[in-house]
C-alpha cells in the first residue's frame, strides 16, 4: 500500500512538473500597456524603464530611451559630461 502511494505521488509530480516550469518561463512577457498589471514606461527585451528610476536598468540594453536625449530627459534623466547616465535632481514621479 505504501508503494503504491508512493508511485501516485511521483506519477502526479511527473505530470505537474512541467505545467509549473511553463507557467514561469511566460512570466518573463510583459502584458501590453494599459492592461490591468501591466508595469509603467517604456517596455523593452529586458524589463520596462520607470520614470525617475535607474535602478536595474542598463542604458545600452534601452537605446529607444538612451540614444534620444529628449526622450531620456522626458523621462527625469540626464548624462553627465563622461557619459554616465543620472535621475535629474528635480525629478518627480507621476
Amino acid at each position: 500500500m505504501k508503494r503504491t502511494r508512493v508511485f501516485v505521488l511521483l506519477a502526479a509530480l511527473a505530470l505537474l512538473g512541467p505545467l509549473c516550469t511553463g507557467s514561469t518561463s511566460w512570466a518573463q512577457y510583459a502584458q501590453p500597456k494599459g492592461q490591468p498589471g501591466a508595469q509603467t514606461g517604456f517596455q523593452g527585451g529586458t524589463g520596462a524603464v520607470e520614470r525617475c528610476s535607474l535602478s536595474g536598468v542598463n542604458p545600452a540594453q534601452h537605446p529607444d530611451v538612451f540614444g534620444n536625449p529628449a526622450v531620456a530627459k522626458s523621462y527625469g534623466f540626464v548624462q553627465s559630461k563622461d557619459g554616465s547616465w543620472h535621475v535629474s535632481p528635480d525629478c518627480r514621479r507621476r
